[in-house]
């Protein structure tokens, strides 16, 4: 118990000092690579969960205290212990034995009188300790006030909703790859191994489109999907039918809709603008028989869609210069890597327009918080700002290439107006050769339907707004068209 509660108070630590908890884990798995299985399973549901509700452990703590902890390690355990108490099975005893025995490991070998007194406190203090989790939104909640307040302005009807969803565990789902096998196959192969399978054919979506200044209404339509299956639990992915042989990949629901919003056809030539990890970019490829570019500005995250690709039998790789890789992946289909800046135009481009351009533009990730509970605690307000003028920065830049009646589609994993809705107002502003498309999809849609694609009012439906929810995460879709 003591050495991961130990591991676990450093890499909250190192989260509350700026790092990623995926890098934090990183470190920390690879400091112990003969930690058993289930030590490793506790220390990641340790700090996903000692992150999930900070909020409500440093208001309990401060509670308990009289005076604040200065010593981050220290505060770390503490928060991590209270975790276990109030929101795992973990025997109390071992709880508080093993953090008051681990505080020397950390540095504070004197600090056990005082870290015994806090967690023995909050478990004679139970009720009360209720209360005082519930006295402020930050408490309750768990989310910084800015975000808080943020939410509410954009969502009065949702933020709360929006928020208490965000510190629940995220569905399974994946996407089964159409070149490969059928969702019946796989959910059957699935059940050959126990293993709980159901196909997810649609997903609520809303609020929709608001005027400017006006709040946004009530939930509204649903969104079909083709190809997705979820998973009663989450599994290791080696363990599904199928893995090696690249009969799926891990999506959430709401991201499976990128793909066919933008509708690809046979013989288009698609730009993927910021690719990683290659998602969206092998749904793609999984549709329709294009000739992709993919770019990210991260090498190393670009390496993930090359592997993505190769497993998923989508093109064989051949390297074709620094920071770029081509594929010849079928007949008709080509498929270009590139390590680079898409708003760098000069760089990359060969001044060949684009049919289909997919925008998956970097934000704060706002949507995703569940997956990665770190976000509530580094993003700061103005990063909005900054991520906003990025966002912008890129569609001013990309939106010269796209062909005269081709579509671009512009989404985010961000719920924050300022990422998208703002954005969105001020490109529309400036290019008045951008037109609004529906956003509706067809009922039971096939994804390999050749026709005309998204149909409806582009004027009561060009946005997609996903907040998070049961099935899905939060996202962002405008879809528009040049004329």
């Amino acid at each position: 118990m003591q050495d991961v509660q130990a591991r676990a108070a450093r890499a909250i630590a190192g989260v509350l000092a700026g790092r990623s908890l995926t890098a934090e884990l990183v470190v920390a798995l690879a400091a112990a690579p003969r930690l058993e299985p289930a030590d490793r399973g506790q220390l990641q549901d340790l700090c996903y969960g000692t992150l999930r509700f900070l909020g409500e452990l440093r208001t309990i703590a401060s509670a308990l205290l009289d005076r604040p902890i200065t010593e981050p390690l220290l505060q770390a355990l503490v928060w991590v212990a209270l975790y276990q108490l109030r929101h795992t099975r973990a025997a109390p005893y071992a709880v508080v034995d093993g953090a008051v025995e681990t505080c020397p490991a950390l540095g504070s070998p004197r600090a056990r009188g005082l870290v015994n007194a806090v967690l023995r406190g909050a478990l004679r203090r139970v009720a009360e300790m209720d209360v005082i989790a519930r006295s402020s939104d930050g408490a309750r909640y768990s989310y910084p006030p800015w975000w808080i307040d943020r939410l509410r302005r954009d969502y009065p009807e949702h933020w709360q909703s929006v928020l208490e969803v965000g510190n629940t565990h995220p569905p399974f789902t994946v996407r089964v790859n159409r070149r490969c096998t059928t969702v019946q196959a796989f959910i059957a192969a699935c059940a050959e191994r126990g293993i709980e399978a159901r196909p997810l054919t649609s997903i609520a979506v809303g609020p929709p489109t608001a005027a400017a200044g006006e709040p946004a209404g009530p939930l509204v339509t649903a969104q079909a999907l083709d190809h997705c299956v979820r998973l009663a639990r989450a599994q290791p992915v080696e363990s599904l039918p199928g893995f090696a042989e690249g009969w799926f990949s891990v999506q959430d629901a709401g991201a499976q809709l990128a793909a066919p919003l933008l509708a690809p056809r046979d013989g288009d030539h698609v730009l993927d603008a910021c690719a990683a990890p290659g998602g969206k970019t092998t749904h793609l490829l999984e549709l329709a028989d294009i000739d992709l570019v993919a770019l990210d500005s991260d090498r190393v995250r670009l390496a993930r869609v090359e592997s993505n690709l190769a497993r998923l039998g989508l093109d064989t790789l051949l390297q074709a210069g620094p920071g770029s890789a081509e594929a010849a992946a079928g007949p008709g289909r080509r498929t270009t890597l590139r390590a680079v800046d898409a708003a760098h135009v000069a760089a990359w481009w060969d001044g060949r327009a684009f049919e289909r351009i997919l925008l998956d533009a970097p934000c704060s990730g706002s949507g995703v918080v569940r997956r990665h509970p770190d976000i509530k605690w580094l993003r700061r307000e103005d990063d909005l700002a900054r991520f906003a003028a990025q966002q912008g920065r890129l569609l001013d830049a990309l939106w010269p290439l796209l062909a005269p009646g081709g579509r671009l589609l512009y989404c985010t994993c961000s719920v924050f107006a300022a990422e998208n809705d703002q954005v969105l107002a001020r490109f529309l502003t400036d290019q008045p050769s951008a037109r609004r498309v529906s956003c509706t999809l067809q009922a039971n849609r096939s994804a390999g339907d050749q026709g005309a694609g998204p149909v409806g009012d582009p004027d009561s439906d060009s946005v997609l707004r996903l907040l998070p929810d049961a099935d899905h995460d939060g996202f962002y879709y405008a879809l528009l068209t040049k004329h």
